[in-house]
């Protein structure tokens, strides 16, 4: 039998490309250069052709998105012109906030969804190297995604996410026909106009096809735990739909209505069962494999600002492995989780030296241009950035991103560790968001310090209230 994913060549063209990753990087900066050349932004630093790696650092300053503001503006505004890429911006994608504590537009073209499409085949082919029995026969997911209603600029382009542009897209339609279980929810629930509304039919969907459910995804592992406790929540109501076959009033959604119409039977059997699982539970343990006695795993972004939600994920997992998805932002990909069997506090990312062109500031320096000169004395100093190559196991950087999308030596505010390298291209271990510095009196907190101070106080809570009782 044919196969319908060659698991195997994806990871052979991987382990090529990191095996001589310093080449690859100086291709793919040049590839990016040559193909944006005509873009204002590049024409104004004087780049001219010339894509060596050493002159194109020093012709083009690092940015932060503030910097490239008034050109995606320009973009939404309907420009004619290249403004930041000769590859035409297709949509602006709203950031997730998580960076900067507020929304931003990024652009997104074709060769980002490209590099998304190869981040997503070279993930599922490490995963199901190391579980097998994933691939499209053999089961559904329950995939906790939400749509976000699209706007229109003045320029008349396109403003969304992220994941509602690349989820709607054909082409990633036709790759999750290929390498990924389908989902056990219609589209018209994906992309409904009320998110609680859509969390009731994904779960509900989820219910519906329990034994077939063998993957739980979200983009972020909050949304899990939130899907979870609103199940806590509405859980006999769900089974009420389950026994008579009648949809709860509360999804007003015509469309919605109707894609549910189609798969929601009376099944009072069913709903029995899933009263009673639910009814023996203790404190919600295990309520996961409980449910979806087929489960394999359970996968989204657990790092960074996400590891606080890991105890109540595990707590609803019951033992079930959590794998942490890829290493992105909404401006672009950094990695890929390789080693998808790691607990999510563990996760290393492995840096594709082909979808971007990667550039590290060392934490040493003062690399934020928005630090306050009166708390840094090497406020005037000019960061100095070391390749994809060069980083040093055991330190700590922020990642510079330049990619096919309009983003050039592009500040992402991600702190990264490098713990080991991968052939020759470094694993990094996300560590926090720099920019997310919150400041009590006079010194500076970072997102991990923030995370690590809230765990404690939970700590202290509980105690007290165990010793209350």
């Amino acid at each position: 039998m044919e196969k319908i994913f060659d698991g195997e060549q994806v990871i052979e063209e991987f382990e090529a490309l990191t095996k001589d990753a310093k080449r690859v990087q100086t291709e793919t900066l040049k590839k990016i250069l040559e193909e944006n050349c005509e873009a204002e932004y590049l024409k104004k630093w004087g780049v001219d052709g010339n894509t060596n790696p050493e002159a194109y650092s020093s012709f083009v300053p690092l940015v932060t998105h503030k910097d490239l503001e008034p050109y995606i503006q320009k973009i939404a505004d309907g420009a004619s012109y290249p403004v930041l890429t000769g590859i035409p911006i297709t949509t602006l994608t709203l950031s997730s906030g998580t960076t900067q504590g507020k929304r931003k537009f990024v652009p997104f073209n074709d060769k980002l969804m490209e590099t998304t499409m190869q981040v997503l085949r070279t993930s599922f082919a490490f995963r199901n190297s190391q579980i097998q029995g994933i691939l499209i026969e053999n089961g559904k997911s329950l995939s906790l995604i939400y749509g976000l209603k699209p706007i229109k600029t003045n320029g008349g382009l396109m403003a969304t996410n992220a994941t509602t542009y690349v989820y709607s897209s054909e082409q990633y339609k036709k790759m999750m026909k290929v390498i990924q279980t389908p989902s056990c929810s219609p589209d018209e629930v994906f992309f409904g106009p009320d998110f609680q509304q859509s969390l009731y039919c994904h779960l509900l969907c989820g219910l519906i096809f329990h034994e077939e459910i063998q993957v739980i995804f979200s983009s972020f592992a909050h949304h899990i735990v939130q899907s979870f406790r609103t199940f806590e929540a509405i859980w006999e109501e769900l089974c009420t739909d389950l026994r008579t076959g009648v949809l709860s009033t509360r999804i007003t959604d015509p469309s919605v209505r109707s894609a549910m119409s189609k798969i929601l039977k009376p099944n009072p059997d069913l709903a029995d069962k899933i009263h009673k699982k639910c009814s023996s539970l203790t404190e919600w343990y295990g309520i996961i494999p409980e449910i979806f006695p087929n489960i394999k795993y359970v996968y989204g972004i657990m790092t960074g600002s996400m590891e606080p939600y890991l105890k109540k994920l595990r707590h609803y997992a019951g033992g079930i492995w959590l794998q942490s998805a890829d290493y992105g932002a909404s401006e672009g990909w950094i990695g890929v989780n390789v080693n998808p069997l790691l607990p999510p506090e563990l996760a290393t990312f492995t840096v594709l030296p082909n979808i971007g062109y990667y550039e590290f500031l060392p934490l040493s320096q003062n690399t934020d241009p928005n630090s306050d000169p009166d708390l840094n004395n090497l406020a005037s100093v000019k960061p100095i950035s070391v390749g994809l190559t060069d980083v040093k196991v055991g330190e700590e950087y922020e990642v510079v991103v330049t990619n096919g999308a309009g983003l050039y030596r592009y500040q992402l505010g991600d702190v990264v560790k490098v713990t080991g390298f991968h052939n020759s291209t470094p694993e990094l271990k996300f560590v926090c968001r720099r920019n997310l510095m919150p400041s009590i009196n006079i010194d500076k907190n970072s997102e991990r310090d923030l995370q690590l101070s809230v765990e404690a106080a939970a700590k202290l809570l509980a105690a007290e209230k165990t010793r209350a009782g």
